[in-house]
């Protein structure tokens, strides 16, 4: 019973991350494919630093890139965790997973580029989350593959699930960040330029706390007994709910006007 409370608890986070990252593909394609058909590259910078700077050719198609990316990996990272697809179109699991690494290393590299040479960030903290994040999905995505081609899929399973969290960190960043500015009816401790108290802590902890969550997790299920397991449980579905706050959050104050 205790194993079937974890893997529910597990199902409905997975459930809920989808329908909010799904909603996040929609609106990078509404909001940037549809000013960039517009040819309103000026309102990239309504929603990014340094989206669009006029005469940067080199950095717009960086950022360009960095969005594609970013909606492909988010869209493909999901599928890549459904267990029927694995165990029914493993080719496609394959080559979508081929296709996820491949995404995951450039994006961390326009990631790095956008800070350190367009200076895209709020300013050192930002600069050093970002880079951290970057080293962690290069390693996280290494490491993937290399179990990958090892054959060893237990573990290479886990280390996908390390990458999909950190190629998530922007999207846990405004989940998390919606989640908190509703729970305390205000943005508190955010800043002006996003370089409040809060905000720098959640600059590291989009990426840092689920990985420590997903770790906590995994030890759980292989060596804890069953209360463990019902603690677990009830602790996903805290987070679920939080989770399901921010997207909420993220829904009618970001992604809703391009839905």
């Amino acid at each position: 019973m205790a194993n079937a409370a974890l893997k529910g608890a597990a199902a409905l986070w997975f459930l809920t991350a989808v329908i909010g990252q799904w909603a996040f593909v929609y609106y990078i394609a509404a909001h940037y494919g549809g000013t960039a058909v517009l040819r309103d590259f000026e309102a990239f910078n309504k929603t990014t630093i340094a989206g669009h700077v006029a005469g940067d050719t080199a950095g717009n198609l960086v950022f360009a890139a960095h969005v594609l990316l970013a909606a492909t990996i988010t869209f493909g990272g999901t599928l890549q965790l459904v267990p029927q697809i694995r165990a029914r179109a493993i080719s496609f699991h394959r080559w979508n997973g081929r296709l996820f690494i491949l995404t995951a290393f450039t994006m961390a590299i326009d990631g790095l580029y956008l800070v350190w040479i367009r200076d895209a960030t709020t300013g050192i903290f930002g600069s050093m989350s970002i880079s951290l994040n970057a080293a962690l999905i290069m390693i996280c995505a290494a490491m993937t593959l290399r179990y990958a081609l090892a054959r060893d899929i237990d573990t290479h399973r886990r280390w996908a699930l390390r990458t999909f969290l950190m190629v998530n960190g922007v999207w846990f960043l405004r989940v998390g960040l919606f989640a908190w500015i509703i729970l305390n009816q205000g943005p508190v401790g955010i800043g002006e330029n996003f370089d409040g108290p809060f905000a720098i802590f959640l600059s590291f902890a989009c990426f840092l706390l689920p990985l420590a969550v997903l770790e906590i997790y995994l030890r759980t299920q292989d060596r804890a007994g069953p209360f463990g397991k019902f603690a677990m449980a009830v602790g996903l579905l805290v987070l679920t709910a939080l989770m399901g706050v921010g997207i909420f959050g993220a829904y009618m104050f970001m992604w809703r006007p391009f839905l």
